[in-house]
């Protein structure tokens, strides 16, 4: 009797058990928590799909991630994905009963300069059986420490690794299992679950909705802390990144990855109490891109907005700043001041000839050494009355201002010097305020300024042998993945943007960029298009991969020269009477002058002694030129006039002793 109470007692006791695992799995729905929720509110970007291991099987079969993982950083990143990962597949059997789990990967900037990921795992119902917080302790072996502590009553397991020597943070929130390397970031996931940040921002619900469930990841961009992130690796983030982080809330995109590209498709919205410019693309319409035509082939960044015409744009503009008092007021009376000053009407006499495109490009420059080469190009609708318009207002520039400069001419196109400052901040606001007091050229159809000559000769040089964007059939094949027309185009291309940033960048972030040169190469070209639909824009973002050393087969590098010259150990060799080439010892290289307003231009050597210095009048070299050796002693002496070489030069060896000369 007492053994068939016994039986009745364990049968019992499994129909309990198999009653609570058919309601845990089949019944109880009502304790889930959305990942979404756990996310701490800063984060940068959220990565997130709903099949993790097969899509995991697929991007690490491609050559993207087979390159990224030879990095490092990427590695390590790998580990720890690939130790979630390997958890999962101790148990796919359940986890096929269970279904698709989605995980989120987000980044966030913890401290100046330093960033790092936060990963939340939905583990659904299998969270009920702990066989994933189980697992844990399989990793304490010489190599891992497991420990755990509390914070806010809310359990925490440690694994540190004792060869790297660090930590990696996991907690377990109802079905969720979130972890970091950086515990803050755990803390902070546990101090908001009750009061989710990003999962109940009504902006990033609006992109959540458009963007669905498609494809084989999402990929959220938050562009609040978009300034900070990239901080992280430039101390100058930028205008275009302070206006993206205070215009834009949210995009949102659907992307797959193949061999050799990433193609997402998306939306994005944007504060309208902030954002004038995306404001006034909204109902000013869009044309087909053409300064392509005109950029040149070494381009870094450009820019491009587009509408039906400029003035339709600029009314937009104007009415959209009305709506803020104190902006329009600011706006006014920076407008009136200038027209005032001048004695001209801004809108008849600059507004009214821009057409349908402007563009800002930023470019490595082959003869400038500013440290950044950015021009603003404006498509015109007649190039004459465009001259005609400036012409009067640099008339009025002239009688107006103390600099004398009138115009100098290369290659056959005239630079004019444009002196009010702050013109274009005034009339377009901050995203166009480093052009500022600057210099002016007429190429084709279109006006471009900078505030460096040498990037207006470097334009036209590229112009003149038709080295252009539009020729260029890289750029042509990537330009073919976008609509031809849309409001705003952004392109990017690595390689020129790596030489571009190499020249200005601290030499801590310099040496990082040049260590990781292969990793940032490698994404060769990158293209972003939105396209205004309704109070939103359609967003595609498209990035092309190549093999980093094919990538060098097609462009020269600024730090490969860098190195070369810094690893000159040889001193000039003095001039004499027998060595001296009288027939090449006067012809003085190219000069470019940074500065036409200036009175001297020098250059100087690298270990900081002056190479020449040229005086100047007007832009154009004029008055004294002096050469010196390597070691500070004088080697050549003449003169210019109006920039020709000009009465008697000498050449001096070391003894200061004239030992060639000639006269001009």
């Amino acid at each position: 009797m007492t053994k068939r109470k016994s039986l009745i007692v364990i049968v019992l006791l499994i129909c309990s058990v198999l009653l609570y695992s058919f309601y845990t799995f089949y019944i109880d729905n009502n304790d889930n928590l959305k990942s979404i929720y756990l996310v701490p509110k800063d984060a940068v970007y959220i990565i997130e799909t709903q099949d993790p291991i097969d899509n995991w099987n697929d991007v690490s079969k491609s050559d993207i991630w087979k390159h990224l993982n030879t990095n490092s950083y990427f590695n390590e990143l790998a580990e720890s994905l690939n130790k979630i990962d390997t958890i999962f597949k101790q148990e796919k059997s359940v986890f096929d009963r269970i279904g698709n789990r989605e995980i989120l990967i987000s980044a966030h900037v913890y401290k100046p300069k330093k960033y790092d990921f936060f990963y939340v795992v939905d583990l659904q119902k299998i969270a009920k059986l702990n066989i994933l917080k189980n697992h844990l302790n399989t990793f304490a072996n010489s190599n891992y420490k497991i420990s755990k502590r509390k914070y806010h009553n809310q359990e925490i397991i440690e694994v540190y690794d004792v060869i790297k020597r660090e930590t990696l943070h996991i907690s377990f929130i109802k079905n969720q299992m979130i972890a970091s390397y950086v515990h803050t970031l755990v803390e902070a996931s546990i101090d908001q679950y009750k009061e989710p940040k990003i999962g109940r921002n009504l902006d990033f619900i609006e992109v959540e909705k458009e963007v669905g469930y498609g494809d084989m990841f999402r990929l959220y961009v938050q562009y609040k802390y978009l300034e900070d992130y990239l901080k992280v690796f430039s101390n100058d983030a930028g205008a275009l990144t302070k206006t993206l982080s205070n215009s834009l809330y949210f995009s949102g995109f659907n992307f797959d990855v193949d061999d050799n590209t990433i193609t997402a498709n998306g939306i994005t919205n944007y504060n309208e109490e902030v954002s004038l410019y995306l404001k006034s693309l909204q109902n000013s319409g869009y044309s087909s891109r053409r300064i392509a035509e005109i950029a040149p082939k070494q381009t870094a960044l450009y820019l491009s907005f587009t509408f039906d015409r400029f003035d339709k744009f600029y009314t937009n503009f104007e009415n959209v700043l009305k709506e803020k008092p104190e902006e329009f007021k600011i706006y006014l009376d920076g407008t009136e001041q200038i027209e005032n000053f001048l004695k001209i009407d801004l809108k008849k006499h600059f507004v009214s000839w821009i057409d349908d495109e402007i563009a800002l490009i930023q470019l490595h420059s082959t003869v400038t050494d500013s440290k950044k080469d950015v021009a603003f190009i404006l498509k015109t609708t007649d190039i004459d009355d465009a001259k005609k318009n400036l012409d009067f207002i640099l008339e009025q520039i002239r009688r107006r201002s103390p600099v004398k400069f009138k115009e100098v001419s290369y290659k056959g196109h005239t630079i004019n010097f444009m002196d009010i400052k702050g013109f274009f901040k005034i009339l377009l606001g901050d995203l166009f305020k480093e052009i500022d007091k600057p210099y002016f050229t007429i190429i084709d159809d279109y006006v471009v300024f900078s505030n460096h000559p040498n990037t207006l000769k470097s334009i036209i040089t590229s112009y003149i042998n038709d080295d252009t964007l539009a020729n260029f059939e890289s750029f042509e094949d990537f330009d073919n993945n976008f609509d031809s027309r849309s409001n705003i185009f952004a392109y990017i291309n690595a390689p020129n943007l790596y030489n571009s940033a190499y020249n200005f960048l601290d030499a801590t972030t310099r040496k990082e960029l040049s260590d990781n040169k292969d990793y940032f190469i490698c994404f060769s070209q990158i293209g972003i298009q939105l396209k205004s639909e309704d109070d939103l824009f359609e967003t595609k973002l498209v990035v092309d991969y190549e093999d980093p050393e094919t990538v060098k087969t097609k462009y020269s590098f600024t730090d490969s020269s860098s190195k070369a010259k810094g690893n000159q150990t040889k001193k000039e060799v003095e001039i004499t009477e027998e060595t001296i080439n009288k027939a090449t010892i006067f012809t003085i290289k190219e000069i470019f002058a940074s500065d036409l307003t200036a009175k001297q231009f020098e250059k100087k050597y690298y270990n900081g002694k002056i190479r020449f210095s040229v005086e100047l009048k007007n832009g154009l070299k004029h008055g004294d030129y002096l050469e010196y050796y390597s070691n500070g002693k004088l080697k050549i002496k003449g003169s210019y006039k109006r920039d020709q070489q000009n009465g008697t030069w000498r050449v001096y060896d070391y003894n200061k002793d004239v030992v060639f000369k000639k006269r001009f």
